[in-house]
């Protein structure tokens, strides 16, 4: 005889740590429905009333990832240590954690949706916009140092932005290569010697 009734109550917080490994691992576009669901232990009506759609999941995710696995760079709005401190920090945060094999390697903003159909270019954007929010802050943090005198005046902040962004998400790239966190620490080493005066 069938069961009836409510369907069974599952942990929304916990599903949504499942789901973001699951699209950690493979990205949104080859993340399925049915892995989804799979992975975090649900129904398609338990989904379908949590979460409303895939998409509306992987907002969801993204928050999460933020709050957790991506405040490796909130240093760089710390206004209590210098700004050449705070890109250092959260160079080598970014490195640690994207080299950490409790998880999957990389940055979940960066290696989600880079390549997509267009589709979904609007999860493309979404993702864009949350990089831009942390370029943003490194932008104002550079020019905060400069202001404090310790980063040169002379050199292009934005130029400057570009160039430690660009290495910050290019670590995404040597994790997923397997480069140790070792080495990727002694790369940090060695950009941050640019900001010397």
């Amino acid at each position: 005889m069938a069961r009836t009734g409510r369907p069974r109550a599952f942990d929304k917080e916990e599903a949504i740590s499942k789901a973001m490994v699951l699209y950690w691992e493979q990205g949104f576009e080859s993340t399925s429905l049915a892995q989804l669901k799979e992975v975090m232990g649900i129904s398609s009506a338990s989904f379908y009333a949590a979460f409303g759609s895939k998409e509306a999941l992987f907002k969801e995710v993204i928050d999460r990832y933020k709050r957790s696995y991506g405040q490796v760079t909130d240093c760089l709005t710390d206004t209590s240590i210098t700004a050449k401190e705070a890109i250092e920090k959260a160079l080598r945060q970014s490195a640690k954690m994207q080299t950490d094999s409790d998880h999957p390697s990389g940055c979940l903003l960066v290696l989600s949706a880079s390549v997509c159909s267009d589709k979904n270019n609007h999860v493309r954007d979404l993702l864009s916009y949350e990089r831009s929010l942390i370029r943003s802050r490194l932008e104002a943090c550079i020019r905060r140092g400069q202001e404090e005198g310790n980063i040169s005046d002379s050199a292009d902040a934005a130029a400057l932005c570009a160039m430690y962004e660009a290495f910050m998400y290019g670590i995404s790239t040597q994790a997923k290569d397997r480069v140790s966190h070792s080495k990727i620490d002694l790369a940090v080493t060695q950009i941050m010697k640019v900001l010397e005066i």
